[in-house]
């Protein structure tokens, strides 16, 4: 569309300033259960815009792979964990299990200790760090559980299931006596189905209006993500070149979301 665009990495809880301040533009993916906090706080005191939601759903929850329920019957229910724990333990938490968490926002410790689990939190640096565990347990076929979403490239490789903790509600991250544990908050898992929605620097649409328009329709699904992000993580092209390969193959999906009268 003729714009000049940088592409710049930051951490989910620097983004919110960076777009309230119009340092940062557009945010297309905010995922429902790290950042729906933030991302309400923001649009409720009118520094960020919400730009449409995507017709793909999320869930983020604790995982493992398939093999797990031989060594750990019972699963997917949480409850299975409370008998074998230790299955999971590894030198960083004996005698207890290992929860591999990624570097993001999650009440992971506050979980374990509402739901009575022998579970030690370990955040890994970096997101990818979720993966190269991922990868070893796999190839010994070592009990692991760890951190995972939907959409993602995972599940188009490897066969797993997400923990069935109790359901989400909202009252179960601030009342104590909601919930299986008078005495804590957090004693059930993340949204299911969750919202993936975008959001944009409140004087985008003024300054950029076209690029603004086409923001709101662009739209994915599970699926689309999850075959974009394989041509990365899976087939080791790099972002660039997985960028044009996916724009030369969808071209009938992108041109829709561009309004007639900011057609390039």
């Amino acid at each position: 569309m003729g714009y000049q665009v940088e592409y710049t990495p930051t951490s989910t809880a620097d983004q919110w300033g960076a777009l309230a301040h119009g340092l940062a533009h557009v945010q297309v993916e905010v995922w429902q259960g790290t950042m729906s906090e933030m991302f309400n706080r923001m649009i409720k005191a009118g520094r960020i815009v919400h730009a449409g939601t995507h017709d793909a759903k999320t869930r983020e929850e604790w995982w493992y792979p398939k093999y797990v329920e031989s060594i750990c019957p019972g699963l997917p229910d949480w409850k299975a964990l409370k008998n074998c724990a230790q299955k999971f333990e590894t030198p960083f938490s004996k005698p207890s299990g290992t929860y591999f968490a990624g570097p993001w926002e999650k009440p992971d410790a506050a979980r374990v200790r509402a739901l009575g689990l022998d579970f030690k939190v370990k955040e890994l640096s970096k997101g990818d760090d979720l993966w190269v565990e991922l990868e070893k347990a796999v190839k010994t076929k070592r009990p692991i559980v760890l951190f995972n979403w939907t959409p993602n490239w995972v599940e188009s490789i490897y066969e797993g299931a997400f923990i069935e903790f109790p359901n989400y509600s909202p009252e179960c991250e601030t009342d104590p006596n909601w919930g299986i544990n008078p005495n804590f908050v957090h004693d059930c898992g993340n949204p299911k189905g969750g919202w993936l929605k975008k959001a944009a620097w409140a004087e985008m649409e003024a300054f950029w209006p076209c690029a603004y328009q086409t923001l709101e329709n662009i739209n994915f699904t599970n699926m689309q993500i999850a075959t974009a992000s394989s041509l990365v993580d899976v087939q080791n092209q790099t972002i660039e070149d997985a960028a044009i390969n996916w724009l030369n193959d969808n071209e009938k999906i992108w041109r829709k979301w561009i309004p007639g009268n900011c057609t390039p």
